[in-house]
């Protein structure tokens, strides 16, 4: 059956970047641009006649700044909006207002600067719409078009069993994407200061994690920071992947470190979930709880069913809690989460899992 076009409404005051974006989007079959604004006032009298699927809104507008519209929507008649501005792509303050007053993605203005950065912007913007049209604020299916999507395989081999060397240390490793932002705020606030290494993949561009780890940072008890290669994963440690650079678990000794790697995108996605959680099933087994939450996609599922195959613990979000119910729910089809949870849930999973672990290997000894 055919499904209809995702509907786009453009708000820009720059009328270039209105024809760049509606070129972009155009491209794919899967989406329509009903139409463009040149400020607030324009896309409001837009909106009294028919709501668009999703809106790609600017910050800074003539008359009525984005951010104080968005509010506004929000607040009378909530739609999927992309905030599109040049002042996120440092990672600013905006970034983090943008999503707090209830954007589903910020993205940063298109660069045309090369052929290269056009292609990869022009998937970037196209996959945020699909994944917005998806959002629980208007659930709906959306078309995707079939693209070559690599496997873990291409950054690391396959795990192999029982190769995995005995180390008292947890670790957690979260995958996430759509959504998540504000997810993950709410779950590491929820955790005091000495609870288990904490490896994150959330799908961010470029730039924006190193902003967003520095405002988690600032408001949990935890140390948060974009993971450097060599950094060392401990407790009460948090290392966010680095924007377009897959993040890897490995170990040294019986310490747990982080390797950062280019490499093609895998699963669709640099970082990917995937390459974290094949790292996790090879170098931590066991020792690992692998944790899938909301998000686009399918990225993932393939590594937390090889966390479980390795004797990981592996949970899933479940769908009322998600934001986007694509990468939970790909990974239970699978069979790769041992149990979903409520996004309310996560922090004490989180902290009851290595007293768990150890109680369970304890009573294993005595009944050996």
């Amino acid at each position: 059956m055919n499904r209809k076009p995702i509907r786009v409404l453009i708000v820009d005051d720059s009328a270039s970047v209105r024809q760049v974006l509606s070129t972009i989007l155009s491209e794919d079959p899967g989406i329509e641009v009903m139409g463009t604004a040149a400020d607030a006032f324009a896309a409001a009298r837009r909106l009294q006649t028919e709501l668009p699927d999703v809106m790609i809104l600017d910050i800074e507008m003539p008359g009525m700044d984005g951010l104080t519209f968005l509010r506004k929507i929000m607040a009378q008649r909530p739609i999927p909006v992309i905030i599109c501005s040049t002042l996120t792509e440092a990672g600013s303050k905006a970034l983090f207002d943008a999503l707090e007053a209830g954007a589903v993605d910020v993205l940063p203005k298109p660069r045309i600067d090369t052929r290269n950065a056009l292609m990869e912007t022009a998937d970037r913007l196209r996959h945020a719409v699909r994944a917005a049209a998806q959002a629980r604020l208007r659930p709906r299916e959306a078309r995707v078009p079939v693209e070559k999507k690599l496997t873990a395989d291409v950054i690391m081999p396959p795990p192999v069993p029982g190769r995995v060397r005995h180390t008292t240390d947890r670790i957690v490793c979260i995958g996430i994407s759509t959504g998540g932002t504000e997810t993950l705020r709410e779950v590491l606030q929820a955790l005091p200061a000495l609870c288990p290494g904490i490896a994150i993949v959330q799908h961010m561009p470029e730039k924006f994690t190193a902003a967003f780890a520095k405002r988690l940072n600032g408001i949990c008890a935890m140390e948060i920071k974009e993971a450097e290669d060599g950094d060392e994963l401990s407790a009460g440690r948090v290392l966010i992947a680095p924007g377009n650079h897959h993040m890897l678990l490995q170990r040294s000794g019986t310490q747990y470190r982080i390797a950062i790697k280019d490499g093609p995108h895998v699963s669709r996605h640099r970082p990917s979930v995937d390459v974290l959680f094949r790292s996790a099933a090879q170098y931590a087994g066991a020792n690992a709880l692998g944790l899938i939450m909301t998000g686009m996609g399918d990225d993932g599922a393939r590594g937390l069913l090889e966390m479980r195959k390795a004797g990981a613990r592996t949970l899933a979000q479940d769908e009322e809690s998600c934001v986007v119910f694509g990468m939970p729910k790909e990974a239970i089809e699978l069979g790769a989460a041992e149990r979903i949870v409520k996004l309310a849930r996560v922090p004490q999973e989180i902290m009851a899992w290595p007293q768990a672990t150890l109680a369970g290997a304890g009573e294993n000894a005595r009944n050996a």
